[in-house]
């Protein structure tokens, strides 16, 4: 595939596309599993348990480690066999809270992919999660100076994605959102008339999984399985 011209919108994902996320989470998750150590639940079920939790919560209190804590604790009192103590409570809070401790991991060659599209394209982060949380990754990871603007929102749906067009003025036939959830950045930006390019992530939220819509008439879709691919067709 030929390049796409130059001066093309690419709006793109923060968490497991520019730097490692979920599996900090997925980390935090197995050791709470096995400090809860269930005697009649298996593992797969404590999780499902979590999956539930967390999905009535994120409506109310969003994405991130905060959010995160919380379901964290509600899942440890709906299924604690023993009585909470407030030291259990505390082990429970320093899964989570490692989550927030750990260096920021960018993926392969994200730094200098986007250094080469940036002097092709104009590059827009479009992230959704907690703006103090999100703000403070991108600061650790050194990318901001790629980017022409930041738009952390707390749900990334098509208002979220029509807001940005106009907030930016996007001209959505040359605009792209390219991240690895088919759930928040493949499916809605298509929806909202921009195209997409889907990057795989063989650790992506089991909450960010869905079936990849196919482009509407007019609209593109692409499957890569690398950031650096991105510089074969921008």
């Amino acid at each position: 595939m030929s390049r796409f011209p130059q001066g093309q919108n690419l709006l793109i994902d923060a968490d497991d596309t520019l730097w490692e996320n979920n599996i900090y989470f997925e980390r935090a998750i197995a050791a709470f599993i096995g400090f809860l150590d269930h005697k009649e639940y298996s593992p797969d079920k404590v999780r499902e348990t979590l999956n539930e939790v967390e999905r009535a919560n994120i409506p109310k209190h969003g994405y991130g480690v905060s959010c995160f804590t919380r379901s964290l604790m509600q899942c440890f009192e709906r299924l604690s066999p023993a009585p909470v103590t407030e030291e259990k409570r505390k082990r429970v809070h320093g899964f989570a809270r490692s989550i927030a401790e750990h260096e920021i991991e960018l993926l392969p060659k994200v730094e200098e992919t986007l250094a080469e599209l940036a002097l092709r394209h104009r590059l827009i982060l479009m992230t959704k999660g907690e703006q103090a949380e999100q703000a403070d990754k991108l600061e650790r990871s050194g990318l901001a100076k790629y980017f022409s603007a930041i738009e952390v929102v707390a749900e990334k749906d098509p208002p979220s994605y029509r807001a940005a067009i106009a907030q930016h003025k996007l001209e959505p036939r040359i605009s792209w959102m390219i991240g690895n959830s088919p759930k928040s950045d493949i499916n809605p930006a298509l929806a909202a008339g921009l195209n997409a390019v889907f990057l795989f992530h063989r650790d992506t939220w089991v909450l960010e999984h869905a079936t990849i819509a196919a482009a509407p008439e007019g609209q593109r879709m692409i499957e890569l399985d690398a950031f650096a691919k991105l510089c074969e067709i921008f």
